[in-house]
């Protein structure tokens, strides 16, 4: 039984990978350049993209069960229906999906809407699947460590209604063991969904403080205006990505990203340990400069 991964080198699908290679599942990747990936040699490699529609058809020959991780890009939609129905002719049926959590909601900003069309298409076509929602994850926040570090600003525009940042290696985790549970039952699964939360919920003012309290020197929280921080991001990534993370942080800022009533106590369970926090994140990011 083999396990495609799709995402394989960014930062949840090489933690995926290595999760599964822990579990002794037998994994296939589909990478733009194997010469620029590092992967065990138990990782079977396929040369391709997900619009080459050749080299997609190639990495599922044989393949049992998917997990499906489309990055955001202009055509993110078409990547991934493509993907569910060259998955559907190999007969695979067998998929985890990494989606967002409120999806369904919030439809004004453009990759939300993508994973939510997604999720509509995995229901419709039947697909035995568990679709995965995290919040917004403790990672992303690397790229601002020199605000935080240098200047004692914390600048991502994340409101005061909080949100429950996700650990990157437990959203891989989780997915690991949802492959592995899916591609080794004997009979078809239902669609399950499953929100990928951090034990806390946190709000500006709030990973300010555990700055300050990290660093032992004042962090503050540098609002909710997001149009700086588009500003700023437009300077490392396209344009038009800069704008959607502007409208995310909007509606972060508007709504937050809340978890359900027993999420984390769900996910605990799952993983058997305790969530990753973001102070753990904060104390091993100052450790490391």
């Amino acid at each position: 039984m083999t396990i495609l991964v799709t995402g394989a080198t960014g930062r949840v699908g090489s933690k995926v990978v290595e999760q599964l290679l822990k579990r002794d599942a037998h994994v296939r990747v589909l990478v733009r350049d194997p010469s620029n990936s590092h992967f065990s040699s138990q990782v079977d490699v396929v040369q391709g993209e997900m619009l080459d529609i050749e080299s997609l058809r190639r990495a599922f020959v044989g393949v049992s069960t998917l997990f499906l991780l489309n990055a955001v890009a202009p055509d993110e939609f078409t990547q991934a229906l493509i993907a569910l129905n060259i998955a559907r002719e190999a007969g695979v049926n067998r998929v985890v999906y990494l989606s967002v959590i409120h999806a369904d909601r919030f439809v004004d900003v453009p990759h939300f809407a993508v994973k939510s069309g997604a999720e509509r298409m995995i229901e419709q076509m039947g697909f035995n699947a568990t679709i995965l929602r995290p919040t917004y994850f403790i990672d992303n926040d690397e790229m601002v460590k020199e605000a935080i570090f240098d200047h004692g600003v914390y600048p991502m525009p994340i409101g005061s209604k909080g949100l429950a940042m996700v650990d990157a290696r437990d959203i891989a985790e989780v997915a690991a063991i949802e492959l592995i549970r899916r591609d080794q039952a004997s009979d078809e699964l239902p669609i399950e969904i499953i929100n990928l939360v951090g034990p806390d919920t946190l709000t500006g003012e709030g990973v300010a403080t555990i700055w300050t309290q990290v660093l032992g020197r004042p962090v503050v929280y540098g609002g909710d205006e997001p149009s700086g921080f588009e500003q700023n991001v437009a300077n490392f990534m396209p344009k038009w990505m800069a704008y959607e993370m502007r409208l995310m942080a909007q509606r972060f800022v508007s709504d937050g990203m809340i978890p359900e009533t027993g999420d984390v106590a769900r996910l605990t369970q799952i993983l058997g340990r305790e969530l990753h926090s973001y102070r753990d994140f904060a104390t091993r990011l100052a450790g490391s400069v």
